[in-house]
């Protein structure tokens, strides 16, 4: 039995005869009603009693996607689409550049951020294929390793990840940022060399790990590369065009803004711009590796879904000037740009990726602007909060404390407070 479905302008159709160990508990049709905000905004309700988030749904691309080739069959409602597009007083701008912000740190609450539009595609595949585990790999403060971890608990799949980290005692790692929900999850986490690689460190212990869970409790794993970027993955920024498409991009901007780590965000917008005919500028700020290795990726995603007429290098600008000292790694300018950027406009950027890319961004602005369409820019702020906790930017906070003191001892009533 099927049950139609309209979301972010794309067919869906509940499975309800999925094999039943991957449906038990759902008792509910989600009900879609959409409705067109003042600004062409599709905003699609759900009623949530009784839903739970296991429910596989037929998945359709969008129209100008349904060509290409190794396109997901399933999804996984696990997010808050529509996110809001907000005016942004980003500080350090040339004042006739007008600044906007894509709130996708809006996307849920522990799954905040850009990495839960991936794992709706990857995560539903895990489950139509079966699995009750899930492996993947990042940093020890990995976004995409936290989003899955509360993600798979959400849909009942035990997490495996694989962290990079330069601390080898496990007694030593803490529980600050993202690491705290990993443990409050209950995942289990295995330390690997900071500078393990994907292909030749990372996926042999993937496959090993697979086959030892196998072994050992008779279950399948599933695994997802390192930010969930690959072909199923890249849906979730293709269906995010889509929703930026219904947000009136094209008329409104000019250029769109965004950090690359991993390449799936920057593949599904480009390639998104790119199908549509759309005549925004593309922009990724990395933060780790180099402009030729996300082009690479980017080039390889091409080529898997069947597209030749375009290369990476003619969709995405690629800037290398937001690394600073190295993946996850804040210069002092960088988390002082991250407080006062909450302190003027509100906005949480995080050290590893947002804060680096929107400071390259106002850097970028005053040094060379021809690199820039026009001047009404889109930034796409793809979550992270967590990553503010891990424990830098409060010891900046604390150590610049004393020049500007937000907290005063006042004890006794008959003192005065000091006003700043």
């Amino acid at each position: 039995m099927f049950t139609h479905h309209l979301m972010n302008g794309i067919s869906h159709k509940v499975i309800s005869n999925v094999k039943q160990q991957n449906v038990v508990g759902i008792f509910m049709t989600r009900k879609c009603v959409l409705s067109v905000s003042a600004v062409s905004n599709h905003r699609c309700r759900h009623t949530h009693s009784g839903f739970t988030s296991n429910q596989l749904l037929s998945y359709t691309p969008p129209d100008w996607a349904k060509h290409l080739k190794m396109s997901p069959s399933v999804q996984v409602q696990l997010f808050q689409p529509f996110t809001p597009i907000q005016k942004w007083n980003l500080p350090g701008v040339p004042s006739d550049i007008e600044v906007c912000i894509k709130r996708d740190d809006m996307t849920g609450c522990a799954l905040s951020g850009n990495k839960i539009r991936k794992l709706e595609f990857l995560l539903a595949e895990a489950l139509s294929n079966d699995c009750k585990a899930v492996i993947t790999c990042g940093g020890v403060q990995s976004n995409h390793c936290r989003t899955t971890a509360v993600a798979a608990r959400q849909l009942g799949l035990e997490t495996h990840l694989l962290l990079r980290s330069r601390i080898k005692d496990p007694c030593e790692l803490g529980s600050n940022g993202n690491m705290l929900l990993n443990r409050l999850m209950g995942a289990s986490m295995y330390l690997v060399p900071i500078k393990a690689q994907e292909k030749t460190d990372l996926i042999p212990r993937m496959q090993q790990l697979t086959n030892k869970l196998k072994k050992s409790k008779g279950i399948k794993a599933y695994s997802i590369p390192i930010g969930g970027s690959n072909v199923t993955g890249l849906h979730g920024y293709l269906n995010g065009w889509q929703e930026l498409l219904d947000q009136g991009v094209i008329n409104r901007f000019d250029d769109i803004v965004l950090t690359v780590g991993s390449g799936g965000t920057a593949a599904g917008i480009s390639i998104g711009n790119y199908l549509t005919g759309s005549h925004l500028r593309i922009h990724a700020f990395a933060v780790c590796d180099t402009a030729a290795y996300f082009h690479s990726h980017i080039n390889e995603t091409l080529d898997s879904i069947g597209i030749d007429t375009v290369r990476s290098e003619g969709i995405i600008n690629i800037h290398e000037g937001a690394k600073g000292l190295g993946y996850g790694i804040s210069k002092p300018e960088e988390l002082e740009f991250i407080k006062t950027v909450a302190k003027e406009s509100s906005i949480l950027l995080d050290p590893t990726y947002t804060g680096k890319a929107a400071l390259a961004l106002t850097k970028e602005l005053m040094r060379d602007r021809s690199k820039f369409k026009g001047r009404r820019i889109l930034f796409l702020h793809s979550g992270g909060i967590f990553g503010m906790f891990d424990g830098q930017l409060g010891d900046t906070l604390t150590q610049s404390s004393g020049a500007d003191p937000l907290v005063q001892n006042w004890m006794n009533p008959d003192g005065e407070p000091t006003i700043y």
